[in-house]
C-alpha cells in the first residue's frame, strides 16, 4: 500500500503503528465482541481506556496532581468561548498577546464577554514573528493572560513563554507534546488533539485545580470546567472513540521515548527543511522570522505565483500531500507534526532542493 507523504496541517498525520492497531482492534476490542465505538461509556472495558489516555497524558508531559486533566468536545474554538464564560468576571480584564489567526478568534469571543486587553500583536508584520517587546506590569489585577503557543498558519512558535504575574492560559493545539514544557508554568493549557494526540473530536484541557476554583457559578452547566473535573469527563457521552486513539497515541509516543526523544526527533526533522529554504540562496523564503521559527508548522514562498503553483502540482505528483500555504501569507507550508515521519521530511528538502536547481 501507498503511504502519503502527508503534511497536512490539521487534521493530520497518525502514527502508521497506531492506524493498524487501531485497525485490527476495530471490530473486537478487548474481546468484547465489540468495537470501542460500540463500548458503553460507563463500561469496565471503556473506562480503563479512558484512565489509560488520562495516565498516560500525565506521565509524558509529567503533570501534577495539583492539575486536572479533561477531556472535552467542541474543539479549541469552543474553549475560546469557555474560558472568559468561567474566568472573566466583571470588572476584570483578561489580556491577550497575539500571534495569528487563532488568537485573535480568541480574542473575539472574549470580547463579547468582558473587558478585554491587547498586551502585544505581531500583526502589523502579518504574524512574521512572536513579540518581544513588551511588558506586563500593571495586569496584576487582571483575570488571565491567553497566548497561542504554535500559529499554523504563519508558522511561528513560542520558544519561552512569559512570567506572568496572572494566570497563564495557552491554546496549545498545534504544538503539545512536540517539545518538554514546564506545565507547572501554566495555569490551564488546552488543545484540540486533530494535530500531534490523535483524530479529531476530543480536545485536551490541563489546569490547575485551584484555578478552576475561582470559576463563576453563573454559567451553564455543561460549559462548567467544574462539571466535568467532578465527573472524570464522564458527565455526558465522552467521544470514546477518539479518547481511544488519543491513548494509542500517547503510548506510541511513549515507546518511541517520550517527549525529549520527539523533540530532537522533530529538531532534525524541521532542520532538513529550513536547510533547503536558506541554502537556496534566496529561491525560497522562510515567513517566520529565524527567532521565532516553529518545528511544527513551517511557511516559505517560492520567487512567484506561476513556480508556486508548478511546485505544488509536481509536489503532489510525489505524494507529497498538503503543502499549499494558507491564504493570508500564501506560498507553502509543511506541517512536520510528530507522526510526519523523518523520512518523509529528508524526501521533502530532496525535493525543495531539486525542484529550485531545475527551475532557478
Amino acid at each position: 500500500m501507498l503511504r502519503a507523504y502527508n503534511f497536512n496541517a490539521g487534521p493530520a498525520a497518525i502514527p502508521l503503528e497506531v492506524l493498524e492497531r487501531a485497525q485490527k482492534e476495530l471490530v473486537n476490542f478487548n474481546n468484547t465482541g465489540m468495537s470501542v465505538m460500540e463500548l458503553s461509556h460507563r463500561s469496565k472495558d471503556y473506562e480503563d481506556v479512558h484512565n489509560r489516555a488520562n495516565a498516560l497524558l500525565r506521565e509524558l508531559l509529567g503533570i501534577p496532581d495539583s492539575y486536572e486533566v479533561l477531556f472535552l468536545q467542541g474543539g479549541a474554538s469552543l474553549q475560546f468561548s469557555m474560558i472568559p464564560m468561567n474566568f472573566l468576571k466583571e470588572n476584570e480584564t483578561a489580556h491577550y498577546i497575539l500571534t495569528g489567526s487563532w488568537s485573535e478568534k480568541a480574542l473575539k469571543e472574549a470580547k463579547a464577554l468582558g473587558e478585554t486587553r491587547i498586551i502585544a500583536s505581531s500583526k502589523d508584520s502579518n504574524y512574521s514573528h512572536i513579540p518581544t517587546d513588551y511588558s506586563l506590569d500593571g495586569i496584576e489585577d487582571g483575570a488571565y493572560l491567553h497566548i497561542t503557543s504554535n500559529n499554523t498558519i504563519y508558522g511561528t512558535q513560542w520558544q519561552d513563554y512569559p512570567t506572568s504575574p496572572i494566570p497563564l492560559i495557552a491554546d496549545m493545539s498545534s504544538d503539545i507534546l512536540c517539545k518538554e514544557i514546564d506545565v507547572e508554568k501554566f495555569s490551564m493549557i488546552y488543545a484540540g488533539a486533530q494535530k500531534n494526540l490523535g483524530p479529531s473530536g476530543v480536545t485536551v484541557v490541563i489546569a490547575k485545580k485551584d484555578f478552576l476554583a475561582r470559576a463563576q457559578s453563573n454559567v451553564p452547566t455543561i460549559l462548567k470546567y467544574s462539571t466535568h473535573a467532578d465527573n472524570k469527563s464522564l458527565y455526558n457521552t465522552p467521544p470514546t472513540f477518539a479518547i481511544y486513539m488519543l491513548s494509542l497515541v500517547l503510548e506510541w509516543a511513549k515507546a518511541q521515548g517520550g517527549i525529549k526523544a520527539i523533540q530532537k526527533n522533530n529538531e532534525e526533522k524541521a532542520g532538513y527543511i529550513y536547510a533547503a529554504i536558506d541554502d537556496s540562496e534566496g529561491f525560497y523564503k522562510a515567513h517566520a522570522t529565524q527567532d521565532s521559527r516553529s518545528l511544527m508548522n513551517i511557511t516559505f514562498t517560492l520567487p512567484n505565483e506561476e513556480l508556486t503553483k508548478k511546485f505544488l502540482a509536481e509536489a503532489k505528483e510525489r505524494h507529497f500531500i498538503g503543502l499549499a500555504g494558507h491564504r493570508s501569507v500564501g506560498g507553502c507550508r509543511a506541517s512536520t507534526y510528530n507522526a510526519v515521519p523523518k523520512e518523509a521530511c529528508m524526501a521533502l528538502a530532496e525535493f525543495m532542493n531539486e525542484f529550485r536547481n531545475q527551475n532557478k
